[in-house]
């Protein structure tokens, strides 16, 4: 998958090509479900879309069309969580789908992993100092490292994120960058792009934290 992939506020499934800052409609998601919460896309390109009732589902980023999974709902108190896949070393094939969950702190918080063979979902650990307990969307790199974007106030936080233990290291403040209601980011061409919109707001902001050299 070359392209960074996107849910509106009104399902619709997009393509993203940061360097023109393109969007392009790929067809409406409707899974039968409620809410789509988060996405992450594997290296096929298949979207794994979580919904709010904790529900996941497989979608097609060619045609958005939906596929049922047999992942069970709620395991760990893991209902709603961000999402995304890593990379399990530098250069290599094989990754983790990894999740954090959303919400209040008693329902599924700190860093898990899904299996994607048995669908289970298992608890790898909390995140450090003052980052315990904050809810993140999350994003791999090919170099097989992964990140936070967590929601902190007064300005949202960028964090790596050790995939054995959960522990959070670099932490750096996004001064002038708010989560608000909708959050999400991706790695892109050596930079980290993050959306970002307020409670009941009808377009987004795309913010890039240029750590390429470039920009």
């Amino acid at each position: 998958s070359k392209l960074v992939y996107v849910l509106s506020n009104t399902f619709d499934l997009l393509s993203f090509t940061p360097n023109t800052g393109t969007f392009v409609p790929i067809g409406h998601v409707d899974c039968g479900e409620t809410t789509p919460n988060s996405m992450a896309v594997d290296r096929s390109g298949t979207a794994w879309v979580n919904y709010a009732n904790g529900q996941v589902f497989k979608v097609s980023t060619a045609d958005a069309k939906c596929e049922p999974t047999t992942y069970k709902a709620n395991q760990g108190g893991f209902n709603r969580f961000g999402m995304a896949f890593a990379s399990d070393a530098a250069g290599g094939e094989a990754e983790t789908l990894f999740v954090n969950g959303i919400g209040e702190r008693a329902n599924g918080y700190g860093l898990a992993k899904i299996d994607l063979t048995t669908l289970k979902l298992s608890k790898i650990g909390e995140f450090s100092d003052a980052l315990e307990g904050k809810n993140a969307e999350l994003t791999g790199r090919g170099d097989g490292k992964l990140f936070g974007f967590f929601k902190t106030q007064p300005n949202a936080t960028l964090a790596e994120i050790d995939k054995t233990t959960g522990a959070t290291s670099n932490v750096q403040e996004l001064a002038g960058v708010s989560a608000g209601s909708a959050w999400a980011f991706s790695y892109w061409g050596g930079d980290f792009w993050f959306y970002t919109a307020g409670l009941g707001a009808t377009t987004s902001t795309v913010t890039r934290l240029a750590v390429s050299g470039d920009g």
